[in-house]
């Protein structure tokens, strides 16, 4: 037994005058969405897991999906606190705790993909990286995702098509622009749609094109609105690290992390982008009515906002008014 500890001891004296890597650090990642389904937001943290892995840092990224490490509103403080190390969620969720959050889900502030490119460039996303660091986070790796409604009832196209309907809305600027529009609104994670449209707590969602595919709400829907030219929802859900844990690794580690994150970043962009095809096919097959939204209905609904959401976040949020300017700057 001595003989067993000497030699442990002088392998890891070794092992430390020699700079190796003493033991490997695994990580643990969490997100909300299914696992090894071909849901693209789990694909993108599993590759900066199998990606890091390989780049021989001495470093293990453990992914929990289908929130089996924590729930899908749990993850931003066990992130802030340093007892998650990694996660990928929609940056809404936070906006309880942290209010500037909710222009990230803002009605009709992305229009498209291109132009969600341009954002993350743009002095609006580095206000919002900035308040995500000074909060205990930091962004890896940036992700929007174009999304739309599904209805048991009716089509929801402009306005008076949501009345009298309870609606999951991802986001208080969403609910307060549908509220303003006469629907009754039911708030909830999207993995808890599905059971909630089943059992008629909800009449309606609203959420990704992802998400409307992943948690089969084509089972639920009578009626889907896609995206389309007109996209009223674009959804930022970045892959996120708690500072405390990047903070602490060594600089080949993090930089193994960024490198991984960019791979994944460039996957997921165009994955997101064969999203809408993928989701309208799929309600298609399933014989759920597939719809858009036309230039009309959008700005009826966008005239909607501007006197609900907008001018909440506004006048409620400190600095919404400059950090609405800076987002609505990018053309």
């Amino acid at each position: 037994m001595k003989r067993h500890i000497l030699c442990a001891a002088l392998g890891l004296a070794l092992a430390a005058g020699s700079g190796a890597v003493l033991a490997e650090t695994t990580l643990r990642a969490s997100h909300q969405f299914p696992g090894g389904q071909g849901d693209p937001r789990d694909e993108m943290v599993q590759i900066i897991a199998r990606e890091v892995e390989a780049a021989n840092v001495g470093l293990k990224i453990q992914v929990f999906p289908s929130s089996s490490l924590y729930k899908a509103n749990e993850q931003w403080g066990a992130l802030t606190r340093g007892q998650l190390d990694m996660a990928a969620f929609p940056l809404d969720y936070a906006s309880g705790r942290v209010p500037q959050f909710s222009a990230t889900l803002m009605p009709g502030l992305v229009r498209n993909y291109e132009h969600a490119e341009r954002l993350n460039k743009s002095n609006f996303m580095k206000e919002i990286k900035g308040i995500v660091e000074r909060q205990g986070a930091v962004v890896i790796a940036d992700a929007w995702l174009a999304g739309g409604f599904a209805s048991k009832k009716n089509c929801i196209t402009g306005p008076e098509t949501i009345k009298g309907q309870v609606i999951r809305a991802a986001g208080p600027a969403f609910e307060q622009m549908l509220a303003s529009a006469g629907a009754s609104i039911s708030s909830m994670p999207s993995s808890e749609v599905y059971s909630a449209m089943q059992t008629g707590v909800l009449d309606a969602a609203n959420t990704s094109n992802d998400s409307f595919v992943s948690y089969r709400l084509y089972e639920q829907a009578k009626c889907l609105t896609a995206p389309g030219e007109n996209a009223l929802w674009f959804m930022y859900e970045p892959v996120l690290m708690s500072k405390k844990v990047f903070d602490r690794l060594e600089p080949a580690q993090r930089d193994a992390i960024l490198a991984a994150a960019q791979k994944a970043e460039a996957y997921f962009t165009e994955e997101a982008k064969k999203g809408e095809q993928k989701m309208r096919d799929i309600y298609t097959k399933a014989g759920v009515e597939v719809v858009t939204m036309t230039p009309e209905q959008y700005q009826a609904w966008m005239a909607i906002a501007k006197h609900s959401s907008y001018r909440q976040f506004a006048e409620k949020v400190q600095g919404g008014d400059a950090l609405l300017k800076k987002a609505l700057a990018v053309q």
